[in-house]
C-alpha cells in the first residue's frame, strides 16, 4: 500500500484490498449478467441492472466491498460521514476500448462525484494487453493493473488520467463514484427497487431488452453485424444454443426455454431463458475445481443425447442470426478466453450437475438479502448486517 499524496494530486493505491475470491466471484457476476456498455468496447453491469432482470440477490457479494471501500475513502481523505454511493458497477473494457484524458466529473451532470475508485479484478499481462492507467500528472504516473489492486482519487481536474487501449482480452473492474450530495446516494435508489422482492423465495434471472444484449462493433445497432454477448459468452466456452420456442421474432427464442450443447451432444435439461444457461455454466466455469474436487453425484448421463438433424439445424440456425460475425467474438474478448480453464475443460455432464449447486449459492445469498432488507430499509442503505 502507498500513502495518499498530500500535493495538489490527491490520490491512493491499495494494492490487495480485495480479496483473490472476491475478484473471482464478481468476474462471474459479470460474465453471466452484463450488458453492451457506455462505450464502445466496453461492457458493463449495474445494480440496478441486477435487480431488474431478476436477480437481486446477486448485490450480496458487493456490500462487504463497498462497505470497506467507502470507509477506506473517508478516512484517506478526511471526510468521515459524509461521503454517499454515487454509483457501483462492474466494467470490462475490450479490444479496441480506450478514453483520453479526462476528469470524472468532466460533464455537467457529473458534477456531483467527488471521489472515484477503481478496482482490478484481473490483471495486466495475465488476462488482457493495454489497458494501462495514466494520470496527467503528479505520482504515480502510470498504474499497472492488477487483480485486487484499487486506485482511490478525487474526481475533480486534480486527477485528469486517461487508459491506454485495450489490445487484447478483457480488462475488467469494479467502479465506484462517491458523493457529497444526499439525493445523488445510490443505496436508497436500489432500496427502494428491492423492496419488490420481500417475500421471493427463488430467483430465476429474467432477460432485459434484447438490444441491451447486442454488441456492434460500430455502435450502430445493426443487426447484421456484431454478436449477442450472451451466446458469445457459452459460445467462448465452446457451447451451442438449441431453443425450444418456434417464435418468429428469433430474439423472443432466447427469452424462453433453451438446451446447451457442445461437440455433437445436447444437453436434455431445460433452461428457462439464455440468462439462466448463463448464470449456471458461467458458475460452473468459477467453480469448476472445487465442484470436482467435491465429487458431486453425477447421475446425469441420460440428460446428455447425440444431437438430432432437426435439433442441429435450430442450433445452426440460432448461430447464423446470434454469432453471425464468429471472429468477431474471438477477436474481442482476446486470449484470456481460450485458457487452460476455457472451453475444452467443459463438460455437459458436469454443467448439469453443477445446477443443485448454483440453486444453493443463489438460495443462500438470497436468504441474506431478505435478512437484510428490513434494516435496509430502516437506515436506507446497503451495509453487512449481522446474522441472529
Amino acid at each position: 500500500m502507498s500513502e495518499p499524496k498530500r500535493d495538489h494530486h490527491p490520490r491512493l493505491i491499495l494494492h490487495n484490498f480485495i480479496t483473490p475470491e472476491e475478484c473471482r466471484e464478481l468476474e462471474f457476476i459479470h460474465k453471466s449478467c452484463s450488458t453492451v456498455g457506455y462505450r464502445p468496447n466496453v461492457f458493463s453491469t449495474t445494480l440496478s441492472h441486477l435487480i431488474a432482470t431478476n436477480s437481486p440477490h446477486l448485490l450480496i457479494p458487493f456490500v462487504s466491498i463497498r462497505e470497506r471501500l467507502k470507509e477506506r475513502m473517508e478516512e484517506t481523505f478526511g471526510c468521515e460521514y459524509e461521503l454517499f454511493i454515487e454509483f457501483t458497477g462492474l466494467i470490462s473494457w475490450c479490444r479496441g476500448a480506450s478514453i483520453g484524458w479526462h476528469s470524472d466529473d468532466n460533464r455537467q451532470y457529473l458534477k456531483q462525484r467527488d471521489f472515484s475508485a477503481v478496482c482490478y479484478l484481473n490483471s495486466y499481462g495475465q488476462d488482457f494487453k493495454g489497458g494501462i492507467f495514466r494520470f496527467q500528472s503528479g505520482e504515480p504516473a502510470t498504474v499497472v493493473p492488477s487483480a485486487g489492486d484499487v486506485i482511490m482519487y478525487t474526481a475533480d481536474d486534480r486527477n485528469i488520467h486517461s487508459v491506454d487501449e485495450v489490445t487484447d482480452g478483457e480488462r475488467l473492474t469494479l467502479a465506484m463514484w462517491f458523493s457529497r450530495d444526499s439525493s445523488h446516494d445510490e443505496d436508497s435508489k436500489l432500496v427502494s427497487r428491492l423492496s419488490l422482492y420481500s417475500s421471493l423465495e427463488f430467483c430465476l434471472p429474467l432477460p432485459a431488452s434484447p438490444n441491451m444484449y447486442w454488441f456492434c462493433p460500430h455502435q450502430d445497432g445493426s443487426q447484421n453485424i456484431g454478436f449477442d454477448i450472451c451466446v458469445a459468452r457459452l459460445h467462448l466456452l465452446g457451447l451451442d444454443v438449441h431453443s425450444l420456442h418456434d417464435k418468429d421474432d428469433a430474439s423472443e427464442q432466447l427469452m424462453g426455454e433453451i438446451q446447451i450443447a457442445k461437440g455433437g451432444e445436447l444437453l436434455t435439461r431445460k433452461f428457462t431463458n439464455i440468462l439462466h444457461a448463463l448464470q449456471v455454466v458461467q458458475f460452473y466455469h468459477w467453480k469448476a475445481s472445487e465442484l470436482k474436487t467435491s465429487k458431486v453425484k453425477n447421475d446425469t448421463v441420460e440428460e446428455v443425447k447425440a444431437i438430432s438433424q432437426p435439433q442441429l439445424e435450430t442450433i445452426n440456425a440460432l448461430k447464423s442470426v446470434f454469432l453471425p460475425e464468429e471472429s468477431l467474438v474471438a477477436k474481442t474478448f482476446g486470449y484470456s478466453c481460450f485458457s487452460e480453464n476455457g472451453k475444452d475443460s467443459l463438460d455437459l455432464r458436469d454443467i448439469s450437475a453443477a445446477v443443485t449447486s448454483w440453486e444453493e449459492y443463489t438460495c443462500k445469498l438470497l436468504k441474506e438479502l431478505l435478512s437484510s432488507l428490513p434494516q435496509w430499509k430502516m437506515y436506507q442503505t446497503i451495509h453487512k448486517v449481522d446474522s441472529c
